[in-house]
């Protein structure tokens, strides 16, 4: 699942070759560009507008700034970032790819957008994210990121206490229901097809989760449009006023495939390989927050674009003396070995 955000001010794509593109607009790619900015390197975010979390009411678990609005924090991080020379454009990759390399042979990337226009950068940043996958349930998307949830620790206070029912997607559903028990005495586990060994079943009992084998077929709403429970498929309605739901988990991977970024399976999705501080096995490419850490809240996806920001910047730095040192070599043989 995915929302577009309000349109902002795009800042106008620059010109020539920068250091450094970012693909994606939300926390990691915005704090990787700010840590890009603050270094004064030329770097220039592509945020196509549609953030995992638009949804959502508020960010919580994140220190200092719980409780507020996504929106809200995007519009800071952009803000900080041009602060710092940094631009951020609205726009689409459809196609990021190598390019030949300078004439000191430092890498080129090529991006282009979905109108058309394209920019060159000496290294590129991913950070599109992820969307949730949801069951094909009628009526089960059009609550998600307020009585359909995902995260306990994104949206469990606000919901605690309720009567919950976890719409199970898999093996991942059943330690979701764990943590969900921790919020709500009233706890309904909805197999909806899938495998509950008897070992879980008695794990359930004994902390008073109740199990439901009949498939759901619906979501059922009260008559003000609020989230009232599901319907089974032998008729009967379950009261319940929030569902969570382990969805799966898919890396934003769309435009990208001509980078050649290797992409790994993991428990609860799919999602592009990294490695110390975001690196990628294509040089000159990091990956940074949900699309490659699938289960990263806002705060360790700001984190992991930081990091790789850094090592962005100590790479184009040491490309940088190189050069020089080949300049000074080119000019004066004798001098560079001095």
């Amino acid at each position: 699942m995915a929302m577009a955000t309000s349109p902002y001010v795009s800042d106008a794509l620059a010109e020539g070759t920068v250091d450094a593109v970012v693909i994606g607009g939300g926390a990691a790619g915005l704090n990787g560009a700010l840590i890009l900015a603050r270094s004064r390197r030329s770097v220039v975010v592509i945020d196509s507008g549609s953030p995992r979390n638009a949804p959502a009411e508020a960010v919580h678990g994140l220190l200092a700034l719980d409780g507020t609005p996504p929106s809200e924090i995007l519009r800071r991080g952009r803000e900080q970032v041009r602060q710092y020379g940094g631009r951020v454009v609205s726009g689409e990759v459809v196609a990021a790819e190598s390019a030949a390399p300078s004439a000191d042979g430092d890498l080129r990337f090529t991006v282009t957008l979905a109108d058309g226009r394209h920019i060159t950068a000496r290294r590129i940043l991913v950070a599109t994210g992820l969307t949730d996958v949801l069951p094909e349930v009628p009526g089960l998307a059009e609550h998600w990121g307020h009585s359909v949830v995902h995260c306990p620790y994104c949206h469990g206070w606000e919901v605690r206490d309720e009567p919950i029912g976890i719409l199970a997607t898999g093996p991942a559903s059943i330690d979701h229901a764990f943590l969900f028990r921790q919020l709500t005495e009233d706890l309904t586990y909805f197999t909806h097809g899938t495998d509950l060994d008897e070992g879980s079943r008695a794990r359930f009992a004994a902390r008073g989760i109740h199990v439901v084998d009949t498939p759901v077929t619906e979501v059922v709403n009260d008559a003000e449009g609020a989230l009232a429970g599901v319907r089974l498929a032998d008729g009967q309605v379950v009261a319940r006023r929030v569902l969570a739901v382990a969805a799966q988990l898919q890396a934003r991977t769309q435009g990208l495939e001509g980078l050649g970024l290797p992409v790994r399976d993991l428990p609860k999705g799919r999602g592009f390989a990294s490695g110390t501080a975001g690196t990628a096995e294509v040089p000159g490419v990091w990956v940074a927050g949900n699309v490659t850490d699938l289960v990263a809240q806002v705060g360790a996806s700001a984190a992991a674009g930081a990091l790789a920001g850094a090592d962005i910047n100590r790479t184009l730095a040491i490309a940088d003396t190189d050069a020089a040192l080949q300049k000074i070599a080119e000019a004066s043989p004798q001098a560079a070995t001095r």
